[in-house]
């Protein structure tokens, strides 16, 4: 199977909310990575498997509303760009037809063998011709 996108559907947990009763902003983040797991696990494939491992080189977030305790809300992950050793990825999060937030995030293909430093390393073949950029859609 391909992987252009993915959308993922969660709600607002209690933890998940500062003193003010809104989501954190770090949650953001969780939230786009969940969704990229979620994605990679309805392609067939685990993000944790094959000797490689995606830590992130890049990350931003712009919030447009807040989340609060017990809102639904869906996150839509998408395959922005593919290169040799890279995967860049847009995040859009909404509730209802209210855009919450927007962000991009790049991960980095490294060889992760017990023992070893981690070194970056090409995407393998096989993976890179599941990945297709996704052509954006009107949300």
């Amino acid at each position: 199977m391909v992987i252009s996108e993915y959308r993922y559907a969660r709600r607002v947990q209690f933890a998940e909310t500062d003193l003010a009763g809104v989501v954190h902003f770090s949650w953001y983040y969780r939230y786009a990575e969940e969704a990229e797991h979620a994605m990679w696990r309805a392609a067939g494939r685990s993000i944790d498997g094959g000797g490689i491992g995606w830590p992130r080189v890049a990350a931003s977030f712009e919030f447009h509303e807040p989340l609060r305790f017990e809102d639904e809300f869906e996150v839509l992950v998408r395959v922005a760009a593919v290169a040799d050793k890279t995967i860049r990825y847009t995040t859009v999060i909404t509730r209802g037809g209210t855009t919450i937030a927007t962000g991009t995030h790049t991960a980095i293909c490294v060889s992760k063998r017990p023992g070893e430093p981690m070194q970056v390393v090409p995407i393998p073949a096989d993976l890179a011709a599941r990945l297709k950029v996704a052509v954006p859609t009107r949300d």
